[in-house]
């Protein structure tokens, strides 16, 4: 036979032919059966959420109670009850139970065992608190102002004197640190701080009315006896007054002399009913007083000051005072 002889380079090459086909052909089996593994199949993960509903919170609105005045009571007169005291059991007033119930105005027709309506008073809600501003900022907040924009060849002077402010005022009220203006810069003019002028005064702004005083002491229907020389009246104050103003205090006796009256005016929040003022016979008077701010606008022909009301009367309250009884002089 003929002997075949390869080099060694074509045999290698041969054995990398042969092993290239023998893959190729298992390859094509595999797949042919189907149990060799598709490579391009890439599992996909769902992912799946799941959603926690979110609680919604319902606000429900705060109702404002309503105050509902309620009914007159009724009551049984004891024995050594009067009008006034009856009216300070229930914080009631004199006058309301004298018109309610048809009495004559000293209230000495009550009857022993007499059923009597008793109106009672109307609570009330208590003010909301009001923010008081500083001295300085309050100042600031009623000063009369006006805007004002820096013209071509203005200057702090000339601004000044249109205005007649001076201009530290100027300059104080807008922050500036020197006299130096720019054109179309805005300012602040606060005509409070006008320099006085020569020719007649102009006539002052009247402060805005103010608030009904608030009455304190003595409690409604009080009675007061002989051993009571003189009695402090008291009330809440309305803010701080002016020189020219002053609470006017009013106090008339309703029992006995009529036109029985007296006024005083005052600068603090109580006065002092002198013991001049206390009944001069055995019997309890009724008494009724109450405050009202006044501002004195002028003077009469005898230089005494002239009022004007400056804001809403209180409300009237009522207090009994026993008199002091005359000694009987014996006759010689």
């Amino acid at each position: 036979m003929p002997e075949v002889t390869l080099s060694l380079p074509v045999a290698l090459g041969l054995l990398a032919v042969f092993l290239v086909i023998g893959a190729l052909a298992l390859f094509f089996t595999l797949k042919g059966t189907g149990k060799l593994p598709d490579s391009t199949a890439v599992p996909s993960a769902t992912i799946t959420v799941s959603l926690t509903p979110t609680a919604t919170e319902t606000l429900i609105p705060t109702e404002t109670p309503t105050l509902t005045p309620e009914p007159p009571k009724p009551y049984v007169v004891q024995s050594g009850d009067s009008c006034i005291s009856i009216a300070g059991l229930y914080s009631s007033s004199v006058t309301a139970i004298v018109s309610l119930n048809n009495l004559n105005s000293t209230c000495t027709d009550l009857q022993v065992g007499q059923t009597i309506l008793v109106p009672l008073p109307t609570p009330t809600q208590p003010p909301a608190p009001t923010v008081t501003l500083e001295p300085a900022a309050a100042t600031r907040a009623a000063c009369d102002t006006v805007d004002y924009t820096v013209q071509a060849n203005d200057t702090l002077s000339t601004i000044a004197n249109s205005y007649g402010v001076s201009i530290t005022a100027i300059k104080d009220w807008n922050g500036l640190s020197t006299n130096n203006v720019f054109t179309d810069t805005h300012l602040t003019i606060p005509l409070c701080m006008r320099s006085a002028t020569p020719g007649p005064s102009p006539t002052p702004t009247a402060p805005p009315p103010y608030p009904a005083p608030n009455l304190l002491l003595p409690a409604n229907g009080t009675s007061f006896t002989l051993a009571n020389d003189t009695i402090t009246l008291q009330w809440a104050s309305v803010g701080a007054l002016r020189d020219n103003e002053r609470y006017q205090v009013l106090v008339e006796d309703l029992t006995g002399e009529t036109g029985r009256k007296l006024t005083q005016y005052v600068t603090d929040t109580k006065f002092i009913v002198p013991v001049t003022f206390r009944p001069q016979d055995n019997g309890t008077h009724i008494m009724q007083w109450w405050v009202v701010v006044v501002r004195q606008t002028g003077t009469d022909d005898q230089g005494n000051p002239i009022w004007s009301t400056a804001g809403a009367a209180s409300d009237m309250r009522y207090f009994g005072w026993s008199g002091a009884g005359q000694v009987a002089t014996p006759t010689p």
